[in-house]
């Protein structure tokens, strides 16, 4: 039966269900309505299904007294013996109504619209499916509860380490420049080479790195780009260069100052 503390709800409400008595079934077969006096039945009345904790109960009461309790059929299971169909109707039911002192009787009860034979059968059906619910969800938690474990707590004299923020960062190269481009050395003496003038555009200056006292350059001839000419042999890193045969004499260096040649 359902616990004191459990409040009672109302799944369903029917103002008009009639009663018959019904003969004792002499065998297994199922009920038959047509054994009933439909045309006269035995009490008229209303009809209330309430739920208190997983038992529902199927209330007859009486209109003209103030819904008096005429009779109740608790219910712990759908389909079971305490709610049967009939065999030749849809509107028609046998239920197994009970008193407080526990004797039981057999009445059948019938509605005049098919909608609300429908909405008794609805509301005890899934009433008992929340039921089958409930059922799983306390065997899974006892299940649970009686399973192995996962102890996930430290050990005794257990600890752990976080690093947090402190990653290890990457040995990114710095930019050279304002564009992220390596920057040649400036040329010996500190000297920039003036831009080439109209008339020679086509000829190429290429300042030899050396010792800065000697300044060798490397001597490109006006007449002939493919000519090169060393300016001091002695002090030349690169070795000897042998002159095409066609060559032509270098021309005499510019009274200038300067380390860098000017065509």
């Amino acid at each position: 039966m359902a616990a004191e503390g459990e409040y009672e709800s109302i799944l369903c409400v029917k103002p008009d269900v009639n009663v018959y008595r019904i003969p004792p079934r002499a065998s297994n077969r199922a009920y038959r309505a047509a054994d009933w006096k439909l045309d006269s039945p035995d009490w008229s009345g209303r009809m209330r299904i309430t739920a208190k904790g997983k038992v529902a109960f199927v209330k007859l009461e009486d209109t003209s007294l103030r819904w008096e309790l005429f009779a109740q059929a608790p219910i712990k299971e759908y389909p079971g013996v305490a709610v049967e169909t009939v065999s030749d109707s849809s509107r028609y039911f046998v239920l197994r109504i009970q008193d407080d002192n526990g004797r039981s009787a057999f009445i059948g009860v019938g509605f005049g619209d098919r909608g609300d034979a429908f909405d008794f059968n609805v509301a005890l059906q899934d009433h008992f499916k929340w039921v089958k619910q409930e059922n799983e969800l306390s065997k899974s938690a006892q299940l649970g509860d009686s399973g192995p474990k996962l102890d996930l707590g430290f050990k005794e004299g257990q600890t752990i380490t976080l690093n947090i923020g402190q990653g290890k960062k990457r040995d990114k190269p710095r930019p050279q420049g304002s564009g992220g481009f390596g920057l040649l050395p400036p040329p010996p003496g500190g000297k920039i080479a003036p831009p080439p003038s109209s008339g020679s555009s086509n000829h190429n200056i290429v300042p030899q790195t050396g010792d800065m006292a000697t300044g060798c350059l490397l001597e490109l001839d006006s007449s002939n780009s493919n000519t090169v000419v060393q300016s001091n042999a002695s002090s030349d890193l690169w070795g000897d260069f042998s002159a095409p045969a066609s060559s032509v004499p270098p021309p005499s260096r510019p009274q200038n100052a300067g380390n860098w040649i000017q065509f």
